[in-house]
């Protein structure tokens, strides 16, 4: 596998112009089928005087208009470093390495990802979720309801799927419900009502600060809650309005105070509650909230 390195420097002026660019091609291919026609060539030539135009602005102003790819010097085979665009996979890593920094093993965890992972294989279970059966047979509000969708996540890839924790967790310093109150815990949230948008919002911030299972208690529970929120308000959460550092910091302040997070949610509430496109949107999300930095 191959991928070529490439610097492309473009002016924000330039990527403004982009669409009138692609206007004018458009204009361009359709004058050029009209030619014969009344005014077909009266047509192209204000398009290509435009073209010229837009050009002599672009120059003036500077803006680039072209890639600008730089060659770099690699150890080829024959152990001599020779200039090269063209990287396979392990000098890409080898590449990435270089240059130590957080961006750069960002981007290396990203090439390197498989979707043989955990998340890699039960977020295909997710996707997979809105066409099943299952969904339908999902207990909703309830914390058996949050086990059965845990289970089915996660049913094979962690031994533990579904099982209510026996161990107390923390993280980040917090303190999670202490597994031997668990079950008191959970009882109390099963009985919390569900007739507003408020006291829906407010049960799902008690299940996680409950934290029930040992690992992967936000990707259930979101799910979780677009199914009360369904049910109740025929409402769901179109979680691409919500950014992942003002939610995560919402959650962690929710332990005390619960309007920031409420009011996030709030914004982002959706009717599109049958939309393969909207669930499958809150999946990838949801799964991008838990990844780390």
């Amino acid at each position: 596998m191959y991928s070529t390195i490439s610097w492309i420097q473009t002016s924000r002026k330039y990527r403004n112009s982009c669409p009138k660019i692609i206007n004018f091609s458009l204009v361009k291919n359709q004058t050029k089928q009209r030619r014969g026609c009344s005014g077909g060539y009266d047509d192209y030539t204000k398009t290509r005087n435009y073209w010229k135009y837009l050009k002599a602005k672009l120059r003036k102003e500077k803006s680039e208009v072209v890639s600008a790819t730089t060659q770099l010097k690699l150890l080829a085979p024959d152990g001599k470093k020779r200039l090269s665009d063209m990287l396979d996979y392990k000098g890409i890593i080898a590449l990435g390495k270089t240059f130590p920094s957080t961006k750069a093993n960002r981007f290396i965890e990203w090439f390197t990802y498989s979707d043989e992972s955990i998340d890699g294989k039960s977020k295909k279970k997710a996707y997979a979720l809105f066409d099943s059966s299952f969904i339908e047979h999902i207990e909703i509000g309830t914390t058996n309801g949050l086990q059965q969708i845990h289970a089915y996540l996660f049913g094979g890839l962690y031994e533990f799927a579904g099982q209510i924790r026996q161990k107390n967790i923390s993280k980040g310093g917090f303190q999670f419900a202490l597994a031997r109150f668990l079950d008191d815990t959970l009882k109390q949230i099963d009985s919390m009502p569900e007739n507003s948008f408020d006291e829906i919002a407010e049960k799902y911030v008690e299940m996680n600060i409950a934290h029930p299972f040992m690992e992967a208690n936000g990707r259930s529970a979101r799910i979780w809650l677009d199914l009360i929120l369904k049910k109740r308000l025929k409402k769901c959460v179109d979680w691409s309005k919500i950014g992942k550092s003002e939610y995560m910091q919402a959650m962690v302040k929710s332990v005390t105070d619960s309007t920031a997070i409420k009011g996030l949610l709030e914004k982002a509430l959706t009717s599109k509650i049958d939309s393969r496109e909207m669930f499958m949107k809150g999946i990838d999300y949801s799964y991008y909230y838990e990844e780390n930095e």
